[in-house]
């Protein structure tokens, strides 16, 4: 476990009322924190977030994102429920195919801001 440096704390006990006030003020409601947490845990699994990866390019159906991260069909319909489950992504059933895309413009953002991040 990582150990506290000098860096890592304020050298002296004061408090800013003011900042306190505003930082409270902008504290999102708890319903709002726990279903942003849990949207977070869902995108933060690897191979879920190849999958978004990829449904970030373009709609793709199951047999197509299998080939793409290189996992079952099965594992990736399991992956796929639990992002549907969450509002991530959404279907649409052409005859006997499944076509996946990313739910909304906030998802895609949240992707596109997350590997532009660790990319740099």
């Amino acid at each position: 476990m990582r150990t506290l440096s000098q860096e890592d704390v304020c050298e002296v006990n004061c408090i800013h009322p003011d900042a306190v006030a505003a930082a409270q003020a902008a504290l999102p409601e708890q319903g709002c924190v726990e279903r942003a947490t849990a949207f977070l845990k869902l995108v933060a699994d690897p191979t879920r977030l190849k999958l978004l990866s990829a449904l970030n390019t373009c709609e793709l159906c199951v047999c197509d994102l299998a080939a793409v991260v290189g996992i079952s069909e099965s594992a990736v319909s399991h992956q796929l429920r639990l992002l549907r489950a969450g509002r991530v992504v959404t279907f649409r059933k052409a005859g006997r195919v499944a076509y996946y895309r990313l739910l909304d413009h906030h998802v895609t953002v949240l992707i596109e801001s997350a590997l532009e991040h660790a990319a740099e």
